[in-house]
């Protein structure tokens, strides 16, 4: 066997560019791709990369070291970074060109600061607390910001490029919060634009409203767990595609008798004379110890329970009497997006979580490995 990898999460970048194209069909406005948390745990830059060849307008991230280290793989692209500490190096933001979306008139003040002392001007995005009631401006610090933005827009010491915001209901399609928010982001830019801090584009529009709400599109729509293939609405199917197939390596087979505990505690004790098959990956790879006896794995096209504890590093799956015809060194696909496998949502439906937090744990000693588009690029 000449595969090394004992746990490899293999991206389908072509999933990857037709869930940006859904999206956009969707929504009727071109695609701002989230690509925080390394890419939703599939690879930022490689994601972006993908994202961008397939039409995405630009891309975007939480955390500021996330947008330096897309332009230090070479992508060039409009990047916004929403979600900073008095920590962060704003100046180091403003010389690579990032979009700075500031949320108090505190951190507006700083990213104006560092612009002023590299001597540039600052690219810079408002977001609004219109109702998610964690980042943003919120509405007692609206005068305060939107009169600093203006001064700092007259003496073009700042860029003002967007104003944002973020929809806590966008799941729920029908919820009256959905409009209200899309009417206070629509009023707060009038603000700025009476005040001539007119914003380039607006944005609010998540995964799930950018699917369902495409009234509340504006400019750009902004969806990341759409992209990787998830289901941003559980029940709903949009035709998107899951881009990630998690793989682990068969590495031991043995035998156990009737009445042997397995794994800590023995939660299962075999019923009967058969075969397990130990898997390298556990809850230091993202497969949540919850799962334990309750999930199933696909090893050459058959379907096999997970038994006994799910361990740090590794976990075990009931192949029967016979061996199900397994060998060491066989694939077991843990998730993946044919019929006969498990998608993310199975997972997190199963012990009470969401998706979102099954991806992007993935980790640990995980190998990634990408098919589907090109190895390298900027802005596509």
């Amino acid at each position: 066997m000449t595969d090394t990898a004992a746990l490899t999460a293999t991206i389908d970048l072509s999933a990857i560019a037709h869930n940006v194209r859904v999206v956009a069909e969707h929504a009727g406005a071109p695609v701002l791709a989230v690509v925080k948390a390394d890419g939703y745990g599939h690879g930022a830059a490689p994601v972006g990369r993908a994202a961008l060849a397939a039409g995405a307008a630009e891309l975007g991230v939480a955390h500021l070291t996330e947008a330096l280290a897309l332009r230090s793989a070479g992508i060039d692209a409009h990047i916004t970074s929403w979600l900073h500490t008095p920590a962060t190096d704003f100046a180091a933001g403003v010389a690579a060109g990032i979009d700075l979306a500031v949320s108090s008139p505190e951190q507006l003040a700083a990213v104006a600061q560092a612009a002023g002392e590299l001597g540039r001007t600052a690219v810079v995005t408002v977001k609004v607390d219109t109702g998610m009631g964690r980042s943003g401006v919120a509405a007692d610090r609206w005068e305060q910001t939107a009169d600093l933005l203006a001064r700092l827009r007259a003496d073009d010491a700042v860029r003002v490029r967007a104003v944002m915001t973020h929809l806590p209901f966008g799941d729920e399609p029908d919820h009256p919060i959905n409009s209200a928010q899309a009417a206070a982001l629509d009023e707060a830019a009038a603000d700025l634009r009476r005040r001539g801090a007119a914003p380039e584009v607006m944005h609010l529009s998540n995964s799930p409203a950018s699917l369902t709400r495409p009234d509340l599109s504006r400019d750009l729509v902004r969806p990341g767990l759409a992209l990787y293939g998830g289901d941003p609405i559980p029940g709903r199917d949009f035709g998107l595609v899951p881009a990630m197939t998690l793989t682990a390596q068969v590495a031991l087979i043995k035998r156990i008798a009737a009445g042997q505990g397995v794994s800590y505690g023995h939660m299962w004790v075999a019923p009967h004379d058969t075969t397990v098959a130990v898997l390298p990956a556990g809850y230091a790879d993202g497969i949540p110890r919850l799962l334990s006896g309750r999930f199933e794995v696909t090893i050459n096209g058959r379907r096999f329970p997970g038994v006994g504890r799910i361990c740090m590093d590794q976990l075990v799956v009931d192949l029967g009497r016979d061996g199900g015809g397994v060998a060491e060194g066989d694939l077991a696909v843990l998730l993946g997006p044919e019929p006969d496998q498990n998608r993310a949502v199975d997972w997190a439906q199963t012990i009470g979580t969401i998706d979102y937090e099954i991806i992007t744990g993935i980790g640990g000693r995980t190998e990634r490995r990408y098919l589907g588009a090109p190895d390298s690029g900027g802005a596509q």
